[in-house]
């Protein structure tokens, strides 16, 4: 549904590349993660989608016709973007929030309302309870939670997600991950995400796409890149979730010989 065909992207004039020769093709009601380390590229890519960026060669596509032949507002309509920090309204009330896009695309009255109470009630904040509400009186799980109905409030088919759980404490962001697995799947989205954290792409995406220095080492399922890797910074890189779980696991069979677990 989305391609990338042969993109980069130059920040300075062609002195360097922030995304190289990129070529990448993601499948309908597919969730795709971008991973590497800061400033390869992810972030730079992922905005060539909506038009934040603008590519310097090449061109980004969805259902075969190039972004750029697509009216900005339309292009923007259709793709939902939910990043970290949120960015919610915060004179506006979580009713408000949610319910801006399709306030402004003329949906009416009784429409805005309808889907507001439907997407707060899927991402587990009931309308009764938390539509009044003001950002602040949030906790940092639930702003993001109405940051994911907000991106989803004018159903686009395509959702952008850049490090939308990094900021979370890691009881929110296992919560968030799984309702999001969840919505995704019973929404039939198509998810590109950037994240920096392996073991999150391989727990929320159907395959992962390793960059590095703007271009992609290797694209395959979590799967595929622990057994298969191409590349020895593949290789690298998805053994340190591996690393870390073994390492934990001797911690928790250390501590079961004391009396926290008695």
């Amino acid at each position: 549904m989305i391609e990338f065909n042969s993109v980069s992207k130059s920040y300075d004039g062609g002195v360097s590349f922030a995304v190289k020769n990129f070529v990448l093709r993601v499948n309908r009601g597919e969730v795709l993660a971008l991973v590497g380390e800061s400033g390869c590229g992810k972030t730079t890519t992922l905005k060539m989608v909506n038009r934040l960026v603008s590519p310097c060669s090449g061109f980004v596509s969805i259902a075969g016709k190039s972004v750029l032949d697509i009216c900005v507002q339309d292009l923007r309509r259709n793709i939902g973007y939910v990043f970290q920090g949120v960015g919610l309204f915060p004179h506006y009330s979580v009713r408000e929030n949610v319910s801006a896009v399709p306030s402004l695309l003329g949906w009416s009255p009784e429409a805005v309302e309808e889907r507001c109470s439907e997407l707060l009630a899927l991402v587990g904040l009931p309308l009764a309870s938390f539509g009044n509400r003001m950002p602040m009186e949030l906790s940092g799980g639930q702003a993001q939670r109405v940051g994911v109905a907000r991106a989803l409030a004018a159903k686009p088919e395509i959702l952008l997600m850049d490090e939308p759980f990094g900021a979370l404490d890691p009881i929110n962001r296992a919560e968030l991950q799984g309702e999001f697995v969840r919505i995704q799947k019973s929404l039939k989205l198509t998810v590109v995400m950037v994240t920096h954290d392996v073991t999150e792409a391989m727990l929320v995406a159907d395959r992962i796409a390793i960059m590095k220095q703007g271009r992609i080492l290797q694209c395959d399922t979590a799967a595929g890149l622990l057994s298969s890797p191409t590349d020895d910074y593949v290789t690298k890189l998805m053994k340190t979730p591996l690393t870390r779980a073994l390492e934990v696991s001797k911690l928790v069979s250390a501590a079961q010989t004391t009396d926290y677990f008695r």
